[in-house]
């Protein structure tokens, strides 16, 4: 009895409950074949050891994710500096940067043209800007959903936002007479389109919601079953939009539905950044509740996470971003399911590194495929989605083939 007192009087009070319940048990066990003294040191030792291992852990994992978000930082900064300084106007990156300083009111030992001023600030900033932007709000989104659906392979048009933003845009385009000629065509074009294709993304997320939820509930299942029926109708519904549409509407539609950066301008960054980066700030605060929720929602609920607040943050978050990027860019698929995919493979499932990560790469990703576009046909330029669809659609075809040759080795 009291080898049993001595061991529990030495055992650490900073340990958690079930260390110190093991370690207590273990040290009685031992002491009361070996007496009170030598065992109590080993379990102290043992408990040391077990302490270490588990910070040397940590350390590592944050050491990792530091350098991997390093990284990311760098080639972001690096795509953004081509990005700002490839096109008709050559601008050379030590002039970007003097132009940048400029504008902040610090000065460099660069020199630069008032032209290449003027392009910079007015016409690729605000696109590039709008890139990153864009880029950050699409991956964010398609890491959220695909924690919340514990499928890799999920994309955050499962929820309808897309569809639903495309046909609100549709319904702009074709059924509007405004858009005939004059100030109140591009007011049409400028405020009208963007707001009716976020509206549309919007009440299609709704919609889906609300069929899924049930006495409080949310059923992820339903929300998928749902997602495919609110895609179909929407699409049914541009569908036949697009059929009565005369020509100069189909051109309208066509190239608003390939997806553009080249609409961008400080008025509307003004209205979509508050909006996508609210969602990509806050989705980091998600971490750890998605880590929970891939182990299954029971687990988590369990594990004490509030799964119902978390499936609506995600939700909510998602279709507040890609309807915001879908109105202003039109509709760029793969990135929400590329990029997070490709750096859960590369750095691990842990949503700490992922979600800014994701936020990075997608930046990156979209601010890359805009160059290629502004370049490969210049001086024309290629719909972004084109060029996003030619990178993802490859990649996916790989990642069937990697996964059907895991299958054939199990």
């Amino acid at each position: 009895m009291e080898a049993r007192e001595s061991v529990s009087a030495r055992t650490s009070p900073s340990t958690d409950a079930a260390s110190s319940d093991r370690n207590t048990v273990n040290g009685a066990r031992a002491t009361g074949a070996n007496g009170a003294g030598g065992p109590a040191t080993g379990d102290r030792r043992a408990g040391s050891a077990g302490t270490e291992s588990s910070s040397s852990a940590v350390m590592y994992r944050q050491r990792r994710t530091i350098l991997w978000l390093s990284g990311l930082s760098l080639l972001l900064g690096t795509t953004t500096i081509l990005a700002l300084g490839t096109g008709a106007v050559d601008i050379a990156p030590s002039a970007v940067l003097a132009i940048l300083a400029d504008q902040v009111g610090l000065s460099l030992p660069w020199s630069f043209e008032t032209r290449q001023a003027l392009v910079l600030t007015n016409i690729r900033l605000p696109r590039v800007i709008l890139g990153l932007v864009v880029g950050a709000g699409l991956s964010v989104s398609g890491a959220m959903m695909q924690g919340l659906f514990r499928n890799p392979l999920a994309d955050p048009g499962l929820i309808g936002v897309s569809s639903g933003a495309a046909l609100g845009a549709v319904a702009t385009i074709v059924l509007l007479p405004a858009a005939s000629a004059g100030a109140t065509a591009m007011w049409s074009s400028a405020v009208l389109l963007p707001l009716a294709a976020f509206a549309g993304g919007v009440i299609a997320t709704v919609v889906v919601y609300r069929l899924a939820t049930s006495n409080g509930r949310t059923s992820v299942a339903t929300m998928l079953l749902a997602g495919i029926a609110i895609n179909a109708v929407a699409g049914a519904g541009t569908g036949m939009l697009t059929f009565i549409a005369d020509d100069d509407q189909l051109r309208d539609l066509t190239f608003w539905s390939l997806g553009s950066l080249g609409g961008a301008t400080w008025s509307s960054l003004a209205v979509v950044g508050p909006c996508v980066l609210l969602c990509v700030l806050a989705a980091p605060m998600l971490a750890r509740s998605l880590n929970a929720m891939l182990l299954g929602e029971s687990e988590a609920q369990h594990l004490g996470i509030n799964t119902q607040w978390v499936k609506r943050f995600v939700i909510g978050g998602a279709a507040l971003a890609v309807g915001a990027s879908v109105a202003v860019s039109g509709i760029i698929g793969f990135v929400g399911l590329v990029v997070p995919h490709l750096l859960r493979l590369a750095a691990g499932p842990d949503h700490r590194m992922l979600l800014p990560g994701s936020a990075l790469l997608g930046g990156t990703l979209l601010v890359g495929a805009d160059l290629l576009s502004r370049i490969i046909v210049s001086p024309a330029e290629l719909p972004i989605g084109i060029v996003t669809a030619l990178v993802g659609g490859p990649f996916f075809l790989w990642l069937l083939l990697r996964q059907r040759g895991r299958s054939s080795l199990l």
